[in-house]
């Protein structure tokens, strides 16, 4: 362990911090710290009064005039075009729609029509253990409904087996960032050596898109689909997002077509036809008040760039992860509590998870304290890291808020050890 920092040292940081600016761009409660915007961002002040304007003016007074006055149709793009600078795509290759559950199991779909008519033989997709429960459960019951075999194999053993699949690979499906330990994959490398073997990949950015640079492009990718109420902080399930490389849109097929993804929604037509763009990834009327609330949450990052948001994201993490294991009096051993999440900054996404056997009830602890983080079963203590909001005495604060809970074992009581629905 390195010797901790000092509360003063933080606030240094703080004033030189170049994205400080942002961080009057949110709301956030006196006397909290949110390290759970991995889980539900903070919201953006601009939000509020945009949602009032809409409710108020453009519904209460427009009424059905506001899908064309007030612009409405159109949010889905605009919205998308915003992620599309963070996810390093371009604005015709990205839509707001739908969920990631959605928008997974349209992509999931259409990638293997896409290689059936290309290459018949494939019949493997090849999966992370441990990924977010969404993605496995959409590749298992894919898997089944196309007659498709379903590997699913650890991290570390992700490049592995997609050399055993070869030939019979026809798809790899995996989240950027684990949900739970936050180690990346590298993207640009998987798919690649995917590509070299003649599959496809898709790529679920929950935990990525508005963390850390992305480079959809820059590396070739195939498709993705990622989160809107995460680090995009556009309110509690907000739409998700999905990316079709341009090269794969003309011969996308997906199979939840509805009228919006049409190629002309208003003539009613009886047969469907897809839009000719990244449109045809929709499907009904979207959840417009949830559009706005999004579109709006964006604009926190105008003037942001992706570097320097990276390179406050590590700066964090790390200095977490060292207080943190001061706090605890190491990890391993002892004290109960273990690291889950890599040492290396280089991999490692803005979070920090512990683990520990009370996990559950030290959060419930830090929560009463105005420390925010979750849990996730059965024993690990998750922390993310926000550069937009955060400042560097959070991170500071934090870690002595953890070290009281730990030293007076504030967490051994009834409350705190009692399971809510959420956790």
């Amino acid at each position: 362990m390195t010797a901790p920092t000092t509360r003063d040292a933080c606030a240094a940081l703080d004033a030189a911090d170049p994205l400080a600016f942002a961080r009057e761009r949110f709301v956030l409660p006196d006397g909290t710290i949110y390290l759970d915007g991995n889980s539900l961002g903070a919201m953006p002040r601009a939000v509020a009064p945009r949602m009032r304007e809409a409710v108020e003016r453009e519904w209460a007074v427009g009424l059905i005039r506001s899908w064309n006055d007030a612009g409405w149709y159109t949010a889905p793009q605009r919205a998308a075009a915003r992620i599309a600078r963070l996810v390093g795509a371009d604005a015709d290759e990205v839509i707001v729609t739908d969920s990631i559950s959605v928008n997974l199991f349209k992509l999931v779909a259409g990638a293997i029509g896409i290689q059936r008519r290309r290459a018949p033989g494939r019949d493997v997709i090849v999966a992370e253990r441990g990924n977010f429960p969404t993605d496995v459960y959409v590749d298992a019951s894919l898997a089944r409904l196309l007659d498709l075999e379903l590997v699913c194999v650890e991290q570390a053993e992700v490049p592995a087996a997609i050399e055993r699949a070869g030939e019979r690979l026809a798809l790899v499906q995996l989240t950027h960032v684990n949900y739970r330990t936050g180690r990346i994959h590298d993207l640009p490398a998987i798919t690649a050596r995917t590509h070299a073997l003649g599959g496809l990949v898709i790529w679920d950015l929950a935990h990525s898109a508005g963390a850390l640079p992305v480079g959809l492009g820059a590396a070739g990718a195939d498709f993705a689909v990622g989160c809107g109420y995460k680090y995009l902080n556009g309110g509690p399930g907000a739409p998700a997002f999905a990316y079709v490389a341009r090269r794969w849109i003309g011969e996308l097929e997906q199979p939840l077509v509805g009228w919006h993804g049409h190629a002309a929604p208003f003539a009613f037509e009886h047969a469907f036809r897809p839009a000719p763009g990244i449109e045809r990834l929709l499907c009904g009327t979207g959840p417009q008040l949830s559009l706005i609330a999004l579109e709006t949450a964006l604009e926190a990052f105008d003037g942001v760039g992706l570097d320097a948001l990276r390179a406050k994201s590590v700066a964090m993490t790390t200095l977490f992860t060292e207080l943190a294991e001061h706090a605890v009096g190491g990890f391993g051993g002892a004290s109960g509590f273990g690291l889950a999440s890599p040492r290396d900054a280089s991999v490692r996404g803005s979070q920090v998870s512990l683990t520990h056997p009370q996990g559950y009830a030290i959060v419930q602890a830090l929560i009463a304290r105005g420390v925010i983080g979750d849990f996730r079963a059965p024993d690990m203590l998750r922390f993310g890291f926000a550069p937009l909001y955060l400042r560097f005495v959070d991170v500071w604060d934090a870690a002595q808020a953890l070290r009281e809970v730990v030293e007076k074992r504030a967490w051994d009581r009834p409350e705190f050890l009692a399971r809510k629905a959420v956790t």
